[in-house]
């Protein structure tokens, strides 16, 4: 058997071989900061392949890879007000996989466009949430992480701009992130395969792309703390920005 052989009939080797350059620069800014995999990844990929295929790839290929990085972010985070946000995510994932599995395909890449531009300019605004602490709005900032997900596996920047502006030191912030996103994770892993978005296609793509995006996460890790990361987070920032633009359905005839 080939690897030809191997990839879901509707993916080319080429298709193939773009998810993979898009799942290492994702799993890159992974790997460094906690989140924006699905920032970069969902507008490139679901340009190139089905939004249900590729959220369904994303969310088995970050489960994965992810995974080695939680034993730290457990002994590190705040486990009490992880799980408090937590809670809103266990209803939010649901809800934004429903809408994932009946929305028209190129309904779904406008919404995914829109949403991750609009989340792009909420990491440019610099906004942290500087208020008091309420157990109501950690569930709801998890509730909303938790639908952005279900949708579009984009739910990092509600809880990054919450996480942030609270006064805790960065290192336990990136923890409760990771920690976070592992729990909204097993949350997906449920919630696509009830509805059947987690397929044999999706599955079989994820063992291609999976160690690509995988090799991303742990370079992106071995740069924390060594790397600039304010000149990281502007090439994350710009990265974002051009999947965005290159991703938008209207440019399809000229650039598909």
């Amino acid at each position: 058997m080939t690897l030809t052989d191997s990839l879901p009939k509707d993916v080319s080797l080429t298709i193939a071989m773009a998810l993979c350059a898009i799942a290492f620069v994702s799993g890159t800014a992974r790997g460094f900061s906690g989140f924006g995999a699905a920032l970069i990844f969902m507008p490139l990929a679901s340009s190139v392949a089905g939004p249900r295929l590729v959220a369904a790839l994303l969310l088995v290929i970050d489960f994965v890879a992810a995974a080695p990085l939680l034993p730290d972010a457990w002994r590190k985070a705040d486990r009490k007000a992880t799980a408090v946000i937590v809670l809103g995510a266990l209803v939010g994932v649901p809800v934004g996989t429903y809408f994932l599995s009946v929305l028209d395909p190129v309904t779904t890449r406008w919404i995914i466009s829109c949403f991750v531009a609009a989340l792009l300019l909420l990491l440019l605004s610099g906004w942290r949430y500087r208020g008091k602490d309420h157990v109501w709005l950690s569930v709801g900032i998890g509730g909303l992480s938790g639908f952005c997900s279900g949708l579009a596996q984009t739910g990092g920047p509600p809880i990054v701009g919450y996480w942030l502006g609270r006064p805790i030191a960065p290192i336990v912030a990136r923890a409760n992130i990771v920690l976070f996103f592992g729990a909204s994770d097993l949350f997906s892993m449920v919630s696509y395969t009830t509805t059947g978005l987690i397929s044999r296609e999706s599955l079989a793509l994820s063992l291609i792309v999976g160690p690509v995006y995988a090799l991303g996460v742990a370079f992106g890790a071995s740069l924390f703390g060594r790397a600039s990361e304010t000149i990281f987070r502007r090439i994350c920032y710009a990265l974002i920005a051009i999947a965005v633009i290159t991703g938008l359905p209207v440019l399809d005839a000229v650039l598909r």
